[in-house]
């Protein structure tokens, strides 16, 4: 027996076993590692799967951007990452009601506390702020301006103390859906609610002190309870889904609206701001110059980015003010019916179809106080690039600038 043990303990090591080629293909497959699975949840309720383990040390070059360029909140960039809600990032307006909410500041920390008890200023600019209780603002007796842009606040708590003096109130770039909370503020002058979540105008026809109310980018499709804000001087409503110019009629001392990027066709209801300086449609859905006859002191009018086809005869026949007008962008062919704004500084027309030197120099060589024109990007530039800027030169010799080049100082 102890020599069989023996011969069993000198038979050699190496010998592979029958099914070798088998055995050890099973073995290499039991020691592969499956991918781990990691889920985690960003603020839009934006689900990501990342496939671990994830490189460390590396940098993502790409923000996560809509295709307007705007990364709304989603500020993590993924490694490897697989979108199970790809509308997060391809809709700038996507938000889930239930997602959980943004982090709050600690209840034992004082973001205000290296402030005076008097002060007149209080900038909270990205300090991750959800809860406006939580400040304790009550304590600043004499705040003038509150500052709050690009936190997390959903909804506007501010105590009834600081009404007394706040005038500027700053909650540009935030969460809030509805406009509330705002019934002590009686002598806010300015009042800025822009990058929200709102849909409708409401609770701020109490205002009456208002000059400046900035609603961009946000979600407002209808011009709505303003009529009692008589001392509105510039109201800026860019970038939302307004569709028609209506129910400014009250606003007879506004000087300034902007009304860029929306859905509207048409200029209208503006008979009533006979005080009106500057006018922005951009990048709307116009095909036509007209409803400006009761506005002699326009003096600046932004209406590139639409499909305006021509100036009619009596498109700026009553805006005889007018120092800046930008049609660039468009479809416009003859450069005609602008040869009465002598006081004209600035003509942006580049993007169109305007081919004929002739009708430049007809309209503008009289212009005394003209010091700015671009037409780049039209047949009489394109066709002929290497002498287009000396032709406008000898055409305009006043100008100073023409493009993005100074052609004398």
């Amino acid at each position: 027996m102890a020599d069989q043990d023996q011969e069993a303990d000198n038979a050699p090591l190496n010998n592979p076993p029958k099914d070798d080629e088998q055995q050890q293909q099973k073995n290499e497959e039991e020691q592969k590692v499956e991918p781990v699975q990691a889920q985690i949840e960003i603020h839009a309720h934006t689900h990501i799967e990342v496939s671990a383990p994830v490189a460390t040390g590396g940098s993502h070059s790409t923000p996560l951007v809509n295709s307007s360029g705007w990364d709304g909140k989603l500020r993590m960039p993924p490694r490897n990452a697989v979108l199970t809600n790809p509308e997060a990032l391809s809709d700038p307006e996507y938000s889930d009601p239930e997602a959980p909410p943004v982090e709050q500041i600690e209840a034992d920390e004082d973001l205000l506390d290296d402030y005076p008890l008097d002060t007149e200023d209080v900038d909270l600019v990205h300090c991750r702020i959800s809860s406006l209780p939580a400040l304790r603002l009550e304590r600043f007796t004499k705040v003038k301006r509150l500052c709050l842009r690009q936190n997390a606040i959903q909804s506007i708590s501010l105590p009834a103390e600081l009404g007394e003096t706040l005038q500027e109130l700053d909650l540009y770039d935030n969460l809030i859906s509805h406009i509330k909370g705002l019934e002590d503020m009686k002598n806010l002058t300015s009042l800025d609610l822009s990058f929200n979540k709102i849909k409708h105008i409401k609770n701020v026809n109490h205002l009456q002190k208002l000059k400046e109310l900035y609603f961009v980018q946000n979600r407002i499709s209808k011009i709505e309870n303003l009529e009692n804000l008589d001392n509105l001087t510039m109201i800026e409503l860019g970038a939302n889904r307004i569709r028609e110019i209506e129910n400014l009629e009250p606003l007879h001392n506004l000087r300034e609206l902007w009304l860029g990027k929306n859905k509207i066709t048409e200029i209208k209801g503006l008979n009533s701001l006979t005080n009106l300086r500057l006018l922005d449609i951009k990048s709307n859905r116009l095909t036509t110059i007209s409803g400006l006859d009761t506005l002699p002191n326009l003096e600046e009018l932004y209406v590139s980015h639409n499909g305006i086809t021509e100036i009619s005869a009596t498109a700026l026949a009553n805006n005889p003010k007018l120092r800046v007008l930008d049609i660039s962008n468009n479809q416009i062919s003859h450069l005609a019916n602008i040869g009465h704004l002598q006081d004209l500084e600035e003509l942006w027309a580049s993007s169109n179809k305007l081919s004929d030197f002739r009708e430049v120099e007809r309209e503008l060589a009289d212009k005394e106080h003209l010091e700015t024109v671009y037409f780049e990007m039209n047949p009489l530039q394109l066709t002929a690039p290497a002498v287009y800027r000396n032709k406008i030169r000898l055409a305009l010799p006043q100008v100073k600038q023409i493009d993005a080049t100074y052609v004398r100082v």
